[in-house]
């Protein structure tokens, strides 16, 4: 069989002048910025855009990933024109180090059969339409949408699978068929893989601090903030999150003591609460001076991460003139071995009807609690 995987994800920019259009894609979507799209999104996207790119543009030169050549997938410009980027986002060339390593992952586990791991970004290339017809040219006869958002949020994995159904309409209006079987990853927030993979990470990360501060040390959980109005509308997200939190530090016997915070803020609409920078402030202030930052809802590294964590926070403590003996940052899960097969059990487990052996993680998660 031919079987398509389709790994979606954010996007980021790629070079300087891609990153006006980037965040117009990004403010022009109407699961961002709920304003039903027409001339007055439009308007507002370009404004914003406009503005904000020539803020950030030096956040993404000092975090830029590609220093030695390009480190993205096929369709990026950089690769095709032998380019060196000054100013490229790392969620381009860790999502692509991602799509590699799962595909050998089911090049491994089922070699009798074609799989196919493709990259759909939502805001940059590669597109959903190019990789349609990507995945149409290949000849796949099943395919499954798997987005690197392990909790669902309409914003996020929901804006991935509307766009592409709405491609996928425009494809066949234009005579383009698309006869593959089709299949959608909607979250795993309670992956057991996905769980122990930021568990892993915690352990590396606490390994950069001594015996005597490990003892010290506060764990604060750092996710995308959501605005209030989303979640009072039902979205998931921000319980997953909660969820997911709680399984961790049951995971690991409550070892620890640790907080939630919420990230990347923008507008002036209420959104979740405590924002992660304020809380940081409040636990150096009562006098914890060991944090680890743990980025539970990002697993590929990118500006949140690489910049709003280790850059930004650590400038804001120094401004409100704050001492905190050490703060480090855990490494996203990126291609973290454990990960890399809790996406491909989330696959398994959708194909188990065409896939008679594979071993689904859910029916791993079952024995276990069934032994326990």
């Amino acid at each position: 069989m031919n079987i398509g995987v389709v790994l979606m994800n954010l996007g980021g920019p790629t070079s300087e002048d891609s990153l006006k259009t980037f965040l117009y894609n990004l403010f022009a979507d109407e699961d961002i910025i709920k304003l039903g799209g027409g001339f007055f999104q439009d308007k507002l996207a370009k404004f914003i855009s406009t503005i904000r790119s020539k803020k950030i543009v030096k956040n993404y030169q000092e975090i830029n990933y590609c220093t030695k050549g390009c480190t993205g997938s096929k369709y990026c410009f950089n690769r095709q024109n032998k380019v060196i980027s000054t100013c490229c986002s790392p969620i381009n060339g860790l999502t692509e180090l991602q799509r590699r390593t799962l595909e050998k992952q089911f090049k491994q586990d089922y070699p009798e059969h074609n799989f196919k791991v493709y990259t759909c970004m939502r805001y940059w290339l590669p597109f959903a339409d190019q990789i349609m017809n990507e995945v149409r040219e290949d000849g796949m006869d099943h395919v499954v949408l798997l987005p690197l958002y392990p909790h669902f949020s309409w914003t996020t994995s929901g804006s991935s699978f509307r766009d592409w159904e709405n491609i996928r309409i425009k494809q066949k209006e234009e005579g383009k068929s698309a006869d593959w079987n089709e299949y959608i990853v909607k979250d795993y927030y309670l992956n057991h893989d996905y769980l122990h993979a930021i568990n892993d990470r915690i352990n590396e990360t606490l390994d950069r601090f001594t015996e005597t501060e490990r003892r010290q040390v506060h764990i604060v959980f750092t996710a995308h903030g959501t605005p209030i109005a989303e979640v009072e509308s039902g979205d998931p997200y921000t319980r997953q999150i909660n969820e997911t939190v709680e399984a961790i530090m049951n995971m690991r016997g409550r070892d620890k003591q640790y907080w939630l915070g919420f990230q990347s803020r923008v507008g002036p609409q209420k959104w979740t609460q405590p924002n992660t920078e304020e809380l940081v402030f409040r636990l150096v202030r009562y006098g914890i001076k060991h944090l680890i930052m743990v980025p539970v809802a990002f697993v590929t590294d990118h500006i949140e991460t690489a910049m709003e964590l280790n850059i930004e926070l650590r400038e804001a403590i120094e401004e409100e003139k704050l001492h905190i003996e050490k703060l480090e940052v855990m490494a996203g899960l990126n291609d973290h071995p454990l990960f890399i097969k809790a996406l491909a059990d989330e696959t398994y487990n959708l194909l188990s009807h065409v896939l008679p052996n594979g071993v689904s993680n859910k029916q791993e998660m079952i024995q276990e609690k069934a032994v326990s």
